[in-house]
């Protein structure tokens, strides 16, 4: 991933170094496993702790003569090692430590995600709070629809990311397994029990069955999860960019000082970083449909995987990360008009109600389709400076059926928000509630 999307814990979990260090350690793990069960020298073992280490330059010059990264890798640990390096990689194959090793960065990875979306849950906890009673439009099809509230609105996301971030921790588990079945999946030199000591001392599940490498399916739910926490990203992003149009200018992304809007037009104060997340959130999508052509290789193994994996994992981690980073910074900074709320929630003079006003007079004893027919030739028959509620108020028709007092309840908007508060509080955590 280019550096302008990376941040420097999740690209270091990625890097060259990290991945050869997390082989390296899976290495070292093997043998440990190996020298308890006798299968190598205990002194084998030792010497490989305390020797092996790796260039990365080195490594690449080996691999210009093996075409082959992972024996230059293995020929690069053993000439550190000296004598005891024959029995580094002991009756392994490549995918043992690949995938193995593999599974360290995701289990690394993971861990870093998740801190990103608990901050980010608890700045939208805060927003949720601080605006649960801030009256503004809900809008579908784009058009005024009735009232909503602003923390009411952040509360559908809150909820949309904590589904998320359930479906990540499941599959990053799913994720998290380690295999060691030798060629073809068959344990037909090292056994199971070499198998099960190193993924314990690893941190890792066993995989029950491999094929000589990890099921792709495991990772294809994970990256299918990454894509809809994007999608997550992007239904915010993009409500944030509806909402700061001018015509709407509801919500303001920060504006820094010395910052820039438009190279030709100073006025401008652009959605940017709403804009660059709806971007984001598309090349998420294509790293999970990737990973779903990665499951099916051919037999029991192939490497058509590789070079695939060797792009997505690093880049959607890595984007991802940015991603809620960058999301997390918006909401802290963003700017909420709620007067310009209250002025658009009043733009159309009341029709906003005009659905509660159809249930009054369905209740007082008019047919519904009258009422429809009365509540909506009112609407549409509104003038240049008349107002909705006004013409309502002084209708006859309609106060033969509902009176003015409870026409000036109707259009308050407190029957909006009188079950907002008990459906956010459902949401919630304890320490969180209105």
């Amino acid at each position: 991933m280019i550096s302008r999307y990376s941040l420097p814990e999740m690209t270091e979990i990625w890097s060259e170094e990290s991945k050869w260090s997390a082989l390296m350690n899976v290495e070292i793990s093997v043998a440990k496993a190996q020298s308890e069960m006798d299968l190598i020298p205990k002194k084998a073992f030792k010497d490989i702790k305390s020797k092996a280490c790796f260039n990365i330059k080195r490594i690449k010059k080996i691999e210009e003569t093996t075409k082959h990264d992972i024996i230059a890798f293995v020929s690069c640990l053993a000439e550190n090692v000296g004598e005891s390096g024959k029995y580094i990689h002991y009756g392994l194959t490549s995918s043992d430590v690949l995938d193995t090793g593999l599974a360290l960065q995701i289990k690394l990875s993971g861990d870093e995600i998740l801190k990103k979306i608990n901050v980010l849950q608890s700045v939208l906890e805060s927003m949720i709070q601080k605006h649960w009673d801030t009256l503004c439009v809900g809008r579908t099809h784009g058009i005024h629809a009735e009232p909503t509230t602003f923390g009411f609105k952040l509360c559908g996301f809150y909820e949309e990311l904590k589904r998320n971030k359930k479906r990540l921790i499941t599959a990053l588990d799913q994720a998290r397994v380690g295999q060691l079945s030798g060629a073809v999946g068959t344990h037909s030199f090292l056994g199971p029990k070499v198998e099960a000591s190193v993924c314990k001392d690893l941190g890792l599940k066993v995989e029950p069955i491999a094929t000589q490498v990890t099921p792709r399916d495991r990772f294809s739910e994970l990256f299918n999860s990454i894509a809809l926490t994007g999608a997550f990203i992007e239904r915010l992003s993009v409500e944030l960019r509806h909402l700061q149009r001018t015509e709407v200018s509801e919500v303001i992304e920060g504006f820094s000082k010395g910052q820039k809007g438009s190279s030709a037009m100073p006025h401008k104060k652009n959605p940017i970083s709403a804009e660059n997340l709806t971007g984001v959130s598309r090349l998420l999508r294509s790293y999970a449909q990737a990973s779903m052509e990665n499951i099916a290789l051919w037999h029991e193994r192939d490497i058509s995987h590789s070079s695939v994996e060797r792009v997505i994992f690093p880049d959607a981690f890595t984007l991802l990360d940015y991603a809620l980073n960058r999301i997390t910074r918006v909401l802290k900074g963003l700017y909420v008009d709620e007067s310009r709320m209250l002025m658009n929630l009043n733009l159309l003079g009341g029709q906003i109600y005009s659905s509660h006003l159809l249930l009054d007079l369905v209740d007082a004893g008019l047919k519904r389709e009258d009422a429809y027919k009365l509540v909506q030739s009112i609407a549409h028959s509104i003038s240049e400076g008349e107002i909705y509620e006004d013409k309502v108020k002084s209708n006859i028709e309609i106060l033969k059926y509902v009176d003015l007092k409870n026409l000036n309840a109707l259009f308050s908007g407190k029957r909006h928000v009188k079950n907002i508060k008990k459906r956010i509080n459902q949401c919630l955590p304890k320490n969180k509630k209105i």
